[in-house]
């Protein structure tokens, strides 16, 4: 499998990891929301996904760019924004 190398496939591997990660932990993700420790309770799956996204894009352009913890928050977070939480 060949590395991506460019920003807009990167962004579309960080999404759909992220994707992923909601997908498949939405009770967790609502745990973490309602005590705060979002990445805490997905700290395991986020290490996954992350060793995915390392070994599919170029070194140069994931220190270039930021793609899999912004997705993170976009898909993560925002998503679950009508989950009741004392965050927001």
């Amino acid at each position: 499998m060949s590395n991506i190398n460019t920003p807009e496939a990167a962004l579309r591997l960080a999404r759909t990891i992220a994707s992923d990660i909601l997908l498949y932990n939405k009770e967790k993700i609502a745990e973490g929301l309602k005590s705060d420790k979002l990445f805490d309770v997905l700290a395991e799956d986020i290490a996954e996904g992350r060793k995915l996204y390392e070994s599919r894009v170029t070194p140069d352009l994931r220190d270039q760019y930021n793609f899999l913890d912004r997705a993170l928050v976009d898909v993560l977070v925002k998503s679950s924004a009508r989950v009741p939480t004392n965050i927001w």
